[in-house]
């Protein structure tokens, strides 16, 4: 997800390759990014990353937070930098005891962020909660992320429901679209003309929602002919549990 954002942000308005440093465990990693983008800087040294940094952006797993804060406390300025995590499941609360046992002021701006992994073609459902930030802060890391698809602003306690919906979801989708696909290939089409009928159709599909603010059901209906086909696919889906599949899929994820 790190490299992701890195390429995103890369690609964006706000920020210039050159102004974005990485950092990563191997050196290998480092060398995939710079095949994306040589202007990126790129370190193995976490403490050099931060020094002059503005946003610290820590894309790491939940449980390397707090070893990856007691690296970089010492070269941590609460007053002039503000800290974003990516990491899913470590609180507000959490941020503030490690960065109490390691000297930093508690009042430093943190805001976790949540995208997808669609971040990396500019289409991410991203999901932003602030703590100690002003308003001006918080609409700026709103800017920054929208720059990589649509960013919203939640209360710290919607977060996780948020991601099962978003980052979650987004294998949902994509298990429907190859289920479309498998079933095109058994019609006789082939499966990569499949996979493009059926990747322009869940795009249109939700472009409808987003521009004309429709209910599912006010599209489905104008589908759903009397005696159609459609309705019978849709009655053979509900059949087998269709809708509740996928309520029960995603509430075993939060």
């Amino acid at each position: 997800m790190g490299g992701a954002i890195a390429k995103g942000l890369s690609k964006s308005k706000w920020i210039a390759p050159a102004d974005i440093t990485c950092t990563a465990g191997t050196q290998a990693t480092l060398d995939k990014l710079r095949t994306f983008n040589n202007q990126i800087k790129l370190t193995l040294d976490n403490k050099e990353a931060v020094t002059e940094a503005d946003l610290i952006i820590l894309a790491v797993k939940p449980w390397k937070v707090a070893e990856i804060l007691r690296d970089i406390a010492p070269m941590l300025r609460s007053d002039k930098q503000m800290l974003i995590s990516i990491a899913a499941g470590v609180s507000f609360a959490d941020f503030e005891h490690i960065l109490t046992e390691v000297g930093i002021e508690t009042s430093m701006p943190i805001f976790q962020v949540i995208p997808n992994t669609a971040i990396e073609v500019k289409n991410s459902m991203t999901f932003v909660a602030a703590h100690h930030a002003t308003a001006t802060q918080t609409d700026l890391i709103l800017q920054l992320f929208n720059e990589l698809g649509t960013t919203m602003l939640v209360e710290e306690k919607q977060i996780a429901a948020c991601m099962t919906l978003a980052s979650c979801g987004i294998a949902f989708a994509f298990r429907y679209i190859r289920a479309n696909v498998e079933a095109g290939i058994q019609m006789g089409i082939p499966a990569s003309q499949a996979q493009e009928m059926v990747a322009q159709t869940m795009i249109g599909a939700a472009r409808i929602l987003q521009e004309k603010h429709s209910h599912p059901e006010v599209e489905i209906d104008k589908v759903t002919t009397p005696g159609g086909i459609t309705i019978k696919g849709i009655n053979e889906l509900e059949h087998h549990g269709f809708t509740s599949a996928i309520i029960n899929g995603l509430l075993a994820c939060k």
